[in-house]
């Protein structure tokens, strides 16, 4: 990957992972974020319990998507982060994007340490 391929992806991401309103729909059988970069969910990350379980370094790696409002459509709330600001999660489950997926349609992050995972709508 070039220099500028790769700071395309970081542009992208950066752009779009905090936004007052996120769309989320799904595409290729995952969800994905509004840049259409794959979203993912952590087994440590406990369902419907408010919280992210992913903050500091591992957010560098796992940028959450974040948003002043929840996407519309069933099953999607925000939750607090640490830092104060609000995530996206999906049927309690909070949503991140894999700081190595490169472009739209990866799935690079997918059964990373068998705890990340592609968020299936």
């Amino acid at each position: 990957m070039t220099k500028f391929s790769s700071l395309l992806a970081a542009l992208a991401l950066a752009g779009c992972y905090s936004m007052p309103h996120a769309q989320v729909s799904a595409q290729g059988g995952v969800l994905v974020g509004p840049n259409g970069m794959t979203l993912y969910t952590f087994d440590r990350d406990v369902a419907s319990s408010g919280k992210s379980a992913c903050n500091g370094p591992c957010a560098t790696n796992w940028p959450p998507l974040t948003a002043a409002a929840a996407p519309g459509g069933d099953g999607y709330s925000l939750v607090r982060r640490d830092d104060g600001t609000q995530q996206v999660a999906y049927k309690g489950k909070p949503l991140y994007y894999w700081s190595k997926d490169a472009k739209p349609g990866d799935k690079t992050g997918d059964g990373v340490n068998n705890v990340w995972h592609a968020a299936m709508p």
